[in-house]
């Protein structure tokens, strides 16, 4: 339940959101997210791993960040607050398609009506990735749902994820990706890198070649993250690759933390989190089993790669004052 605090609705600390309670909204804002993301990468640069192609979370909802365009840039933004999708050039055009319940078809003509409008002539390839069946955009009228207070549900999962997965990102001084959202998963995630390669991967993600793969997994990584689709409420995993010998066995915390022989990984329920007393510190025990477990079994330099992220606070601390002066 959300309240109102001088006109700004207040959240509950880490809020329920039941899978089921919205299913629909959640499978079309995951197309609405992919085509999206595809503007991304047809026009950025490529990036190791992919991370090109990644959302991340802002104050308002989830944005591509820069996106190059002639001389200058461009961004898309979900914003889940005043809920449209903001489009805005560094010459200071901008347009705006309005989040409402519509169909992925007139999501994707809406969207890209938007960006030729602005003089961005982009082409991305009009069907989805990690799913099945993928139907393409322009005939996706099946998927046409929106829910605005789950959509901003769901965003304030995204905030809190985002906030203690950075915590734990702070502590690597090795090779880490950024905390960013993928749309083909329709993920939050954050991964680490022993800086060793790894084996071909096979593949195998539902219309998806086989080579975006191998190039995201090309070097032994320990990842984790939030994924908004299993269990009741979602849930938090941690897997390695290559999966090291004894590592499904490796004694994980929280108590609720499995190993899943399905999904290779270990998984902690949304709801586990949720209701903890202190949330932060559980999911963060989490974070750093896990990753302790690929770490260890994986024989990484941990040494070499792990700091202390309070090493400069002594010195950030000088003239800042011990209190916020009165207003």
């Amino acid at each position: 339940m959300s309240t109102q605090d001088n006109g700004r609705r207040v959240e509950a600390e880490w809020p329920r959101l039941a899978l089921d309670d919205w299913t629909d909204t959640r499978e079309t804002l995951h197309m609405w997210t992919q085509i999206v993301g595809k503007v991304r990468l047809a026009r950025a640069p490529m990036v190791n791993h992919w991370w090109n192609v990644s959302m991340y979370v802002t104050a308002r909802g989830l944005s591509t960040a820069a996106i190059p365009d002639g001389q200058g840039v461009f961004d898309l933004e979900f914003d889940f607050v005043e809920h449209r999708l903001m489009i805005r050039c560094s010459d200071g055009g901008q347009a705006v398609v309005e989040l409402r319940p519509m169909s992925v078809a007139d999501f994707y003509a809406e969207t890209m009506s938007a960006l030729h409008g602005l003089g961005i002539d982009v082409w991305i390839q009009a069907r989805p990735n990690e799913v099945d069946p993928a139907i393409p955009f322009e005939r996706d009228r099946e998927h046409a749902s929106y829910d605005p207070q789950a959509v901003w549900l769901f965003w304030q999962q995204l905030v809190r994820a985002h906030r203690v997965m950075s915590q734990f990102r702070s502590s690597f001084v090795g090779k880490v990706s950024p905390v960013h959202f993928f749309w083909g998963g329709f993920d939050l995630a954050c991964t680490r890198f022993s800086g060793r390669t790894a084996p071909t991967h096979p593949g195998g993600a539902p219309n998806c070649g086989d080579w975006v793969m191998v190039e995201g997994y090309s070097h032994e990584l320990s990842s984790c993250g939030f994924w908004p689709g299993g269990g009741e409420e979602g849930a938090f995993y941690s897997y390695a690759y290559p999966e090291p010998a004894g590592f499904a066995d490796f004694a994980v915390e929280p108590e609720d933390a499995y190993y899943s022989k399905e999904y290779k990984q270990f998984l902690l329920p949304y709801e586990a989190v949720r209701t903890a007393p202190d949330p932060d510190a559980v999911l963060l025990r989490f974070l750093e089993t896990t990753y302790r477990a690929a770490a260890e079994r994986g024989g990484w330099n941990r040494a070499a790669l792990e700091t202390d992220p309070h090493r400069w606070d002594h010195a950030r601390r000088i003239g800042i004052p011990a209190a916020r002066p009165p207003r």
